[in-house]
């Protein structure tokens, strides 16, 4: 369902800091992709299709110097992101960052809403 905030993204200054604190404080399963240089994280029990159980969100961790927004970044699920990119500009908004394609796994885009706040926007590839 379109509109559902359905990662986070958490900007870090040390990955192997980060990634052994937030593996400890919270016991999230962490992924590194040093190809990426991104961290998924997995903050309860899920599989290949995301989380099986309802009531929370996955996300990663990426270098500070690679965020967009420098601050931790939730990411909204859309239909189509230039659609949500034109609405939210027409909102107030602006966009930060076009659509980009994710490997083969989908879309994503960077917007700022009319708070100056960086949204990340997610598509799925159909």
């Amino acid at each position: 369902m379109s509109g559902r905030v359905v990662h986070f993204e958490i900007p870090v200054d040390d990955g192997d800091r980060a990634r052994s604190f937030y593996k400890e404080a919270f016991g999230w399963q962490i992924q590194h992709m040093p190809e990426m240089d991104y961290t998924l994280v997995t903050t309860g029990p899920g599989g290949e299709e995301g989380p099986s159980e309802t009531g929370f969100i996955n996300g990663g961790l990426m270098s500070r110097s690679e965020s967009l927004a420098g601050a931790t970044v939730v990411v909204v699920d859309v239909e189509d992101i230039e659609a949500a990119l034109e609405k939210i500009g027409s909102l107030g908004g602006s966009t930060v960052q076009a659509k980009l394609p994710v490997g083969d796994m989908g879309f994503s885009a960077y917007a700022k809403d009319s708070e100056g706040n960086v949204i990340g926007l997610w598509q799925t590839a159909r």
